[in-house]
């Protein structure tokens, strides 16, 4: 089959259901590391320290804390995280943004317990009724728009653009099914805030009764762009649910662990040999987009080493499904990004000399 449509998947992975480390996300990213080494030879033409981190999709929060602890380990003048990818095949790209994130859990409570919907439905307030009501409020109910009082949520994109063709095909959204939102995908994604929810306990339809829910309560995720402080963020969603409770409705809000968003600096030497050897390799410009994940490793880098330029590449294009059942990876990806590799070392220890 053509090469563009042959694709490296991990069947061992995908038997079990395991996504925490998959051939994309991340072992494609180590075979990029290792064929971009294996080119240079023995006469690399810089100093090098390769790190890799077992634990990152569990959420330890290990590598976070050594860097803090053994700082002199980690001191460089670059620093290659290559947890992400291009924006789609055969378009060299490095991610400049990541999305924080602010969780929480919501509980709704307007009774002491069930009673029956035939006795007492109508004037007994229902809770999960009131929850939908209020997690409604977090969406323009025309556009379907983020809006969280308190936040602001029209915020513009300013580097590669993700043509909504491909990010519905990306996405799997299902014909005539409009995508939520105004702007363009790219300002939806990587500038702007978006709530989801992820969960909602509540009685399932299988062996539901015929009773008022005296209780309810979500899971509610919030994603926010670099400029927005993401503790604040969550005190934002918090005010905003509580606020929008009907009914006097007693809510409860458990918050969860907050991370903050990033944004990297990019008129430095590496992204200058960056660029060098992305055009080299794709016959065209170095790309700039934005991540909806977090990766915290990245803020903790920043404030560590101030003076070093973090550039965030790889293997992982829109079509790679991390975190997914068919999770894979397109061999040419893994190697065209090590050919970059190799060309951006070399180029970078030109301009350091």
């Amino acid at each position: 089959m053509p090469a563009g449509e042959c694709r490296a998947g991990h069947q061992a992975d995908r038997d079990r259901g395991d996504d925490r480390d998959g051939s994309a996300d991340c072992k494609g990213n180590i075979v990029m590391h290792l064929t971009a080494l294996r080119a240079l030879g023995e006469n690399l033409p810089v100093g090098l320290k390769l790190v890799a981190e077992g634990s990152e999709e569990q959420g330890t929060g290990g590598l976070e804390a050594y860097v803090a602890q053994h700082p002199e380990q980690f001191l460089a003048d670059a620093l290659l995280v290559c947890d992400t990818g291009n924006a789609e095949v055969g378009t060299g790209t490095a991610t400049i943004t990541l999305r924080g994130l602010a969780n929480l859990v919501v509980t709704v409570d307007t009774l002491k317990g069930e009673i029956h919907s035939g006795m007492f439905g109508g004037p007994a307030p229902d809770a999960l009724a009131a929850l939908i009501q209020m997690l409604s409020t977090l969406r323009d109910p025309v556009t379907g728009s983020t809006r969280v009082d308190g936040l602001v949520c029209d915020g513009t994109w300013q580097g590669e653009d993700y043509p909504e063709d491909r990010f519905r095909a990306d996405a799997g959204v299902l014909d005539g099914v409009r995508l939520t939102g105004t702007g363009t995908v790219a300002d939806r994604l990587w500038a702007r805030p978006a709530v989801t929810v992820l969960g909602i306990d509540c009685p399932p339809v299988v062996g539901s009764a015929a009773a008022v829910p005296p209780t309810a309560r979500a899971r509610v995720s919030l994603r926010v762009p670099p400029g927005t402080d993401a503790d604040a963020a969550r005190e934002a969603l918090t005010r905003h649910l509580t606020e929008a409770a009907p009914w006097g409705a007693k809510v409860t809000v458990e918050p969860e662990g907050t991370g903050s968003p990033f944004r990297a600096a990019t008129d430095g030497p590496a992204y200058t040999a960056l660029g060098t050897a992305v055009r080299e390799v794709y016959g065209k410009p170095l790309a700039f987009l934005g991540q909806g994940g977090s990766i915290p490793l990245c803020n903790v880098l920043a404030t560590t080493f101030p003076r070093a330029e973090i550039i965030l590449m790889g293997v992982e294009e829109p079509r790679c499904l991390i975190h997914a059942p068919d999770e894979s990876v397109d061999p040419t990806e893994i190697e065209h990004m090590a050919h970059v590799e190799a060309l951006f070392l070399r180029e970078f220890a030109r301009t350091r000399s």
